[in-house]
């Protein structure tokens, strides 16, 4: 056994606690069945030469490979609020941001951090690069395809699951967006691999409770190649369970957002942002409304906002303002957004639209019962709006209330064949008529009580 725990340390950088022996000597006993051998030549041939096919098969067998996405979200706030803008702000020239995932598993980790860099890196002519490695073939399968079930997303916060998911046949897909800023190749952790570690590379690297799991040897080896590949000014996540100390070689321990991280020395404090390329405003109030409500329907958000706010021929329109407002919430600039839901309010109570907005930025920001106080006014006062409808039947599950959340699901049901085009790309979340109707009734198969 102790010979066995030696082959998987040196071929795979792995260790294993006293604890595993049962279940190492199991895996040994099946293994060495099936290749017609006893358990002590099986690891003799293991350890002799190379035996790639053999190797995958316990990659794939000893991996823990358990996640989901936007996990320890207090790590993502982290890396939005205080890593990113220093990296944006160091890279306005270059327009470029690199991020590696270590120990990606299914891929959840690579695809939110790309979410997170999508959303501060705004503009269309940054490019945000992820890439995400793992010695498992399985899971990196799995993260090539981005199809995903509820499950993986349980800790996704709604605006997200909006933004950057595709909902159907019972899952989730990550958009193509975000899909286009990631990359996976298999990467074994006992590998120098000078393309993957060269110096000054990467702008964040995670590599979250996978140390524990390394022998010394080639933990200590790993960190130091992590940190010589952060470009100064670069930030390295761990997972809780792993301690660099306070004093690491080449890093600085910071402690902010409830969470530990380290950052190498250097770079740039955070500056003034570029702004963004001006889009000339369309010739005609239609002509610039259209063209907006069209790059919402492409994800453009920020060149939308720009054409929106750079002055449309004329008094702005109560509909103009509505577009204005769920762009900025689309942005994250949700304290303007509600701010100009208020206002809309306060010109026009009845508008239920208005009403709709001001619900899904106060939903964005945790005050969820004034939120339900917001959708309930926007579907009593459009009694033909099935967005709201929708939005109540899934606040009702969560809180556990499934024959409410019923009424609500059925309703929004026989609405949405009939819901407006443009409500939908302006509250659907990128959610087309038929995804959300797949939604809606995903959510309404769960619910135990139906009327």
């Amino acid at each position: 056994m102790s010979r066995f725990r030696e082959v998987l340390g040196k071929s795979l950088g792995w260790s294993f606690a006293d604890a595993d022996a049962a279940a190492l000597a199991a895996l040994i006993g099946e293994r060495a069945a099936l290749h017609g051998m006893s358990g002590a030549d099986y690891v003799i041939r293991l350890a002799a030469r190379e035996w790639p096919a053999e190797t995958s098969y316990l990659v794939e067998r000893l991996s823990i490979t358990e996640t989901y996405f936007f996990r320890h979200g207090e790590q993502f706030r982290a890396l939005a609020e205080q890593a990113l803008p220093e990296r944006v702000a160091d890279r306005g020239t270059q327009r470029l941001l690199r991020m590696l995932s270590v120990a990606c598993s299914s891929g959840e980790e690579a695809y939110t951090l790309a979410m997170v860099a999508r959303q501060e890196c705004a503009g269309p002519d940054w490019i945000v690069d992820v890439l995400g490695v793992d010695a498992n073939p399985a899971v990196l399968r799995k993260a090539e395809e981005a199809w995903y079930s509820s499950w993986s997303l349980r800790e996704t916060p709604d605006a997200a699951q909006r933004r950057w998911f595709r909902v159907g046949d019972g899952g989730y897909r990550v958009r193509d967006e975000v899909r286009r800023c990631v990359r996976f190749r298999r990467y074994n952790v006992t590998d120098a691999d000078e393309s993957l570690w060269r110096p000054a590379q990467y702008d964040v690297i995670f590599c979250r409770n996978l140390l524990m799991y390394l022998t010394p040897d080639v933990a200590s080896s790993l960190v130091a190649r992590m940190t010589e590949a952060l470009v100064p000014g670069g930030y390295l996540f761990l997972g809780h369970t792993d301690s660099l100390g306070s004093a690491p070689a080449g890093l600085e321990l910071l402690h902010t957002h409830h969470s530990f991280y380290y950052r190498r020395p250097g770079g740039r404090s955070p500056g003034p942002r570029p702004a963004p390329p001006a889009t000339a405003p369309a010739c005609t109030e239609e002509d610039a409304y259209n063209r907006a409500i069209s790059l919402l329907r492409e994800e453009q958000f920020a060149e939308a906002l720009e054409l929106i706010t750079a002055g449309l021929p004329g008094r702005p329109r109560e509909r103009d303002r509505l577009l204005e407002g769920v762009l900025l919430a689309q942005a994250g600039r949700l304290t303007e957004a509600m701010a100009l839901a208020r206002r809309l309010i306060d010109g026009n109570g009845l508008y239920a639209d208005a009403h709709q907005l001001l619900g899904l930025c106060l939903e964005d920001v945790s005050d969820t019962d004034e939120a339900i106080g917001q959708y309930r006014l926007a579907a009593f006062l459009d009694t033909g709006f099935a967005l709201p409808r929708l939005r109540l039947g899934q606040l009702a599950r969560r809180r556990g209330d499934d024959r409410a959340a019923a009424g609500d699901l059925e309703r929004a049901l026989d609405l949405l064949p009939h819901e407006d085009e443009e409500r939908i790309a302006l509250f659907g979340g990128g959610f087309g008529r038929i995804s959300l109707t797949v939604l809606c009734r995903s959510e309404l198969d769960g619910c135990e009580v139906r009327r």
